[in-house]
């Protein structure tokens, strides 16, 4: 018999690694591809670019994003802070240089170098607050320093999204810490007045800032608005689903996704449900649901606390971008420009998305009791 110690790394990868996780993420890149074929050639053409410009450029962003996502997967805990850390200074940073030089686009300044940083501080943040989050809970020398970082993490990381301005962004990385702050075991005193100040926040938005106005107003009522249809993509959106019916119009036979500016991005899941119909559309939501339940039930199972919050929180970042792209699709929400995990077309979401469920696969490895925390060993 082979000892532990004997076997090569990629054999106690493959021994440890969640393949149900691992084979669900390399289908929806496939999936992804796929829905690139229907849905970004009609975008291609409309911006005079050749029929797979996007198709191609998908194609060649997953092959990075799939190494980086088994690479990040072979990473020990101790490896995972370290590069979570690294990452959310580098896209720190990043985002700052964004708002003084970047580029205006659609009303925000979130590009730089032709990345977008915002995509890549989620991960990492994740990591970080789980990290400050466990050992706040330890009776250590340093946990009243854990537990203060825990709750500074937060407004460090949404301050220059709002800045941006990325709303949308800001709500998911909000909600995420929101998980994490309840998973910790705090009282709901704490849940209660942290939700408080969320809403007091949306409105303060809804309030100061016009973009944040306008858009609610109109998405809610745009007839007393003045009929201004910033409504359009969500409104068609909703009519491309509906009109695939249950079994959809046939690959390529899509008619939405020509007027649709966003089709290969934002609102793929539209083309889906126009050319592959509901029933493709309630497979995809199951996909979506079955890894957000192995995640929480992998996390759950999880006896290190650390990677047992970054597994929570992955797997609720994961299941709340997607819940809130199908909602702007099915217009139960405003237009978020949140991507559809692994389906939309994007090279920093792609790669951000790599990294991240690199980290959610790092953490749910099965590990012996020998890697363990000494604390967790000793109690046993």
């Amino acid at each position: 018999m082979v000892s532990r110690a004997e076997r090569g790394p990629f054999a106690d990868w493959l021994r440890t690694i969640d393949r149900w996780l691992l084979g669900s993420f390399l289908a929806l890149m496939v999936i992804g591809l796929v829905m690139a074929l229907a849905a970004s050639p009609a975008v291609a053409e409309r911006l005079n670019l050749s029929t797979f410009h996007f198709v191609n450029r998908q194609a060649l962003m997953l092959v990075p994003t799939a190494i980086l996502m088994v690479a990040t997967s072979f990473l020990s805990p101790r490896h995972v802070r370290r590069a979570a850390l690294v990452t959310f200074a580098s896209a720190l940073i990043l985002i700052v240089l964004a708002l003084m030089f970047g580029a205006e686009v659609k009303g925000a300044r979130r590009w730089i170098f032709g990345i977008q940083p915002s995509e890549f501080i989620k991960p990492a943040f994740v990591v970080l607050a789980a990290w400050a989050f466990t050992e706040g809970g330890r009776r250590t020398p340093t946990a009243a320093l854990a537990k203060f970082l825990s709750f500074a993490i937060l407004p460090v990381t949404i301050v220059p999204l709002i800045m941006e301005p990325d709303f949308g962004q800001t709500m998911l990385v909000s909600i995420v810490w929101a998980s994490l702050f309840f998973m910790a075991g705090l009282h709901w005193f704490w849940v209660v007045g942290v939700g408080g100040l969320g809403l007091l926040g949306g409105f303060a938005a809804f309030k100061l800032a016009p973009h944040v106005h306008e858009r609610v107003l109109r998405f809610i009522d745009p007839d007393k608005t003045g009929g201004v249809v910033d409504t359009f993509q969500v409104d068609t959106a909703l009519q491309s689903i509906l009109s695939g019916g249950w079994f959809g119009r046939g690959p390529g036979e899509g008619m939405y996704k020509r007027i649709l500016p966003d089709a290969h991005t934002d609102f793929v899941f539209a083309v889906t449900g126009e050319e592959f119909g509901m029933i493709a559309c309630l497979t995809l939501i199951l996909f979506f649901a079955f890894i957000v339940l192995r995640g929480l039930v992998l996390s759950s199972r999880n006896q290190d606390p650390f990677c047992r919050f970054v597994a929570a929180g992955m797997t609720v970042m994961f299941g709340v971008q997607s819940w809130i792209n199908m909602a702007v699709n099915l217009r139960a929400m405003p237009a978020k420009g949140m991507t559809l995990p692994f389906i939309s077309y994007g090279g920093s979401s792609l790669l951000a998305l790599g990294l991240g469920m690199g980290f959610l696969l790092a953490t749910t490895r099965r590990r012996p009791v020998a890697d363990l925390p000494h604390d967790l060993v000793a109690a046993e």
